[in-house]
């Protein structure tokens, strides 16, 4: 048990520095769009997508060492899907999944250097073409939006000009 502990121990002082990830990543859902979850939405979709915005940025930092022990605060400020939410076709049972329209999402909020500089990012991406929004989830624009965000992040890229 202890050579499994000191090999454990040794696997991770050797893990590359590229490895580097931010102290922190914290998501929320801004107050309209939570108050959207409860009324249209469902809070179950809206937190799903805030856990993945979370996810994918964490994943990405941590591959890419952008923003190294900075605490990334960041809010789903908004989100709107392609197709009906289970709570849509709940609430108006006439909604079929055939249905779909353009999505997207919006991502506010800022990186706190370990120095205590302030960086906002600020990003968002609503599909403006019928023909791109013809995905099979209800999701798929807020997702790709998220995607591009966080691998804009980890290039580090100046996001609060979009």
């Amino acid at each position: 048990m202890r050579i499994a502990a000191l090999a454990a121990t040794a696997l991770l002082a050797s893990a590359p520095l590229a490895m580097a990830a931010p102290t922190s990543v914290s998501v929320t859902v801004g107050p309209a769009l939570r108050e959207k979850a409860a009324k249209t939405y469902g809070v179950r979709d809206i937190d799903e997508l805030a856990a993945r915005l979370r996810t994918d940025v964490v994943r990405t930092l941590a591959k890419t060492g952008a923003y190294d022990g900075a605490r990334i605060e960041l809010v789903l400020a908004d989100a709107v899907p392609n197709r009906p939410t289970f709570k849509q076709m709940g609430d108006k049972p006439g909604l079929s999944m055939d249905s779909f329209g353009v999505g997207g999402a919006r991502i506010e909020g800022q990186a706190i250097a370990a120095d205590g500089a302030t960086t906002p990012l600020r990003y968002s991406h609503y599909e403006t073409d019928i023909r791109e929004a013809q995905g099979r989830a209800t999701w798929t624009d807020a997702e790709r939006t998220i995607s591009q965000f966080a691998r804009r992040l980890g290039r580090s890229e100046t996001l609060a000009s979009r």
